[in-house]
């Protein structure tokens, strides 16, 4: 599901930014300062609503409905978070506490009691 979501990531960014490259530039922007040039040319003014001026918006938005959905997908993955994480390997169990110690008598200590 991973890898086909980011296929279809791929091939849409490949789409848009084709789409993007194909339109026609406004005109004006930065040149229009030096002279002679309305706002409207300088903001751009309102233009056609081209079929590929309504593909960018779409490629647009479902890149980033694919993006976030990838980015919440890749959260939940069990993996490690971490290089270090995956070179050190699972954290290591919890060791048991140690048993207690049995008092075993030692012949000839003073203060003893050896059971006589």
């Amino acid at each position: 599901m991973f890898t086909f979501l980011l296929i279809l990531l791929i091939l849409d960014s490949i789409l848009l930014v084709t789409v993007v490259l194909m339109q026609a530039g406004q005109g004006g922007g930065l040149a229009a300062l030096g002279g002679g040039a309305s706002t409207e040319t300088f903001f751009g003014g309102r233009q056609a609503v081209t079929i590929l001026t309504k593909l960018s918006w779409w490629c647009g938005g479902i890149f980033l409905g694919l993006s976030l959905l990838l980015a919440g997908l890749s959260t939940r993955s069990g993996r490690a978070r971490s290089i270090l994480q995956e070179q050190l390997g699972p954290p290591p169990a919890e060791q048991a506490a140690p048993l207690p110690l049995q008092e075993t008598p030692i012949p000839g200590l003073p203060g003893q009691d050896t059971g006589r």
